[in-house]
């Protein structure tokens, strides 16, 4: 049965806001969604990604699935990049949940998956990326079905590891696949 809908996946890059019109006046210079694809008005994305987190950006212009992806029902995957080399007792905070501040309150996150990341994921690298000579870095996987502003980088902040690179890799089931950054796909409809 074919959708009367509209669906793509994006992989959203570094330094692009997740939106296709600026309505603000403090951030005229800003890099958008429309310099990556033309789509009609009525597409939008859903959920989001802040301008320095980059990966899988699903967009449709179906609102009742863009309300049920960002519900909890449905699971989002990162690889995160943190300063310094993660211990077993940060990833076992993160996984109960920790304390974050949420547009000045405090929130407890819900219990997730976190796992130390032993190689660094095969993605391609961009110039905002740290040098290694700035010291060591690590990897983690983090499996979320909550999205508070800013909360994987909170998150990890929380336990003493600041968040370097942010990369969303999976909504659901539908992940990157072979887009590169700034590559979209139309897709018929998405294996949530």
């Amino acid at each position: 049965m074919m959708s009367n809908f509209t669906h793509y996946k994006l992989w959203k890059p570094y330094g692009y806001l997740s939106q296709f019109v600026n309505n603000q006046n403090r951030r005229k210079n800003k890099r958008l969604l429309g310099e990556l694809m033309d789509v009609n008005e009525r597409i939008m994305p859903i959920g989001r990604l802040d301008e320095t987190s980059e990966g899988l950006l699903l967009l449709t212009d179906n609102g009742r699935l863009s309300q049920l992806i960002r519900g909890r029902k449905v699971e989002k995957e990162y690889f995160v990049m943190v300063d310094g080399i993660i211990d077993r007792k940060a990833v076992k905070q993160l996984q109960a949940g920790v304390d974050i501040s949420v547009h000045g309150k405090y929130h407890k996150t819900l219990p997730c998956q976190a796992e130390q990341i032993n190689e660094a994921p095969d993605v391609p690298t961009h110039r905002k990326q740290r040098h290694p000579k700035h010291g060591p870095t690590s990897w983690l996987k983090v499996v979320l079905r909550e999205g508070k502003f800013r909360q994987v980088r909170k998150m990890t902040a929380a336990v003493g590891f600041p968040c370097l690179r942010l990369i969303r890799t999976r909504i659901g089931n539908e992940n990157l696949g072979e887009l590169q950054p700034g590559a979209y796909k139309n897709v018929v409809e998405f294996d949530i």
